[in-house]
């Protein structure tokens, strides 16, 4: 069984309290910050967990235990369609939005600089830029079997996750309609989107090749914003939120610290250097931005999230610095190891400089 805190442990408990003052006896947290974002010195039960923590959800794949999660090496269908239904609380996760730039082959391509799907930007101001995929690179074919995959991925999420269990999923505006539109397919409910409000390296170019004869023309705007997908499942039918809020411990989304609703945008800078350093995964997200989703996602601050595409781990580092459990798979060898290394290093960093700070009093608090 998963074990569940009682109400109020992920506040009282959780190695993130910062920037203020707790008020132990009503779990109410007064800082200018949601403790959701820094973390403070672990505590020793989480520093060393019990081997079987989360072992349900291991299967016979290979697993390990980091902190209150638990990563298993597998292909996401198979787990997904072994681990028992309705026992999970909510995913949060960021897939491979083309399904084939994480191919072997594709990989290679990308490591040794030769693109494939992975297009690879100039240097800009004496700036390596990193590697993105080229969406627009799909065919039909291959657009199809986008449909396919999402469809099938959103009715195996859908019998596993609890009645009213949320599902938070990244995306990007290329093909966000298609992915979004196979979720519904599947049984998913469309619940609206977060914009992640960052300045990307996408779109704003002149016209390839015709740079110089049309100096005034973009070819696309400049990206701004990630779009992530919220679904749900489906409540009972006649159940309220509320009635699915006590029997499932779902259905709705987690209020700030400061008892504010949970904003859909939220400005915030590329992954900052620092992060890429524990972690070198070509969609890498900031911790800065993960954390609230993970503190959202769970309304009673109790419960299970999983990632199914864990890549570096840093949802489930995210989820470790405000004391949630989590589970992830990963099924490239590479990636499940280095999560193993880097979400513990994630977990515990704190925010650089006043940039993120003050992003977030003046969007966020404000």
């Amino acid at each position: 069984m998963v074990s569940i805190p009682k109400p109020g442990d992920a506040l009282l408990t959780c190695p993130c309290l910062v920037l203020g003052h707790s008020r132990a006896a009503s779990g109410i947290i007064t800082s200018p910050v949601p403790s959701a974002l820094t973390p403070r010195e672990v505590p020793l039960a989480l520093a060393q967990p019990k081997p079987e923590h989360l072992a349900e959800f291991a299967l016979d794949y290979p697993s390990k235990v980091i902190g209150r999660a638990r990563i298993v090496q597998a292909d996401c269908f198979g787990w997904l369609r072994r681990i028992p239904d309705r026992s999970l609380h909510a995913i949060v996760t960021d897939p491979p939005y083309g399904v084939k730039e994480y191919e072997l082959d594709q990989l290679e391509k990308r490591a040794s600089g030769k693109g494939g799907i992975w297009r690879i930007p100039p240097d800009f101001d004496g700036h390596q830029r990193a590697p993105l995929p080229r969406f627009t690179a799909l065919n039909d074919q291959e657009r199809e079997v986008l449909r396919e995959f999402f469809t099938e991925w959103a009715k195996l999420v859908n019998a596993k996750l609890r009645p009213g269990g949320h599902v938070f999923i990244a995306s990007n505006a290329f093909i966000c309609l298609l992915v979004f539109a196979s979720l519904a397919a599947g049984g998913l409910e469309f619940r609206g989107q977060v914009m992640r409000q960052v300045r990307t390296l996408r779109g704003g170019d002149r016209p390839k090749n015709a740079e110089q004869e049309f100096p005034d023309v973009s070819s696309m705007p400049r990206g701004c914003y990630e779009p992530w997908g919220i679904f749900r499942r489906p409540l009972e039918p006649g159940m309220t939120v509320s009635e699915c809020l006590r029997q499932y411990e779902t259905g709705g989304l987690r209020r700030r610290p400061d008892g504010k609703p949970f904003s859909d945008v939220i400005p915030c800078t590329r992954t900052p250097q620092s992060e890429r350093d524990i972690a070198n995964h070509p969609s890498l997200k900031p911790q800065f931005f993960l954390r609230q989703i993970a503190w959202v996602a769970l309304p009673l601050g109790r419960g299970l999230i999983a990632d199914t595409f864990m890549g570096s781990g840093s949802t489930l580092a995210g989820a470790n610095a405000i004391g949630y459990d989590s589970v992830g798979v990963e099924r490239h060898p590479d990636y499940y190891q280095m999560a193993g290394k880097a979400i513990p290093r994630l977990a515990a960093v704190d925010f650089e400089g006043e940039r993120q700070q003050s992003l977030f009093e003046a969007e966020i608090l404000g």
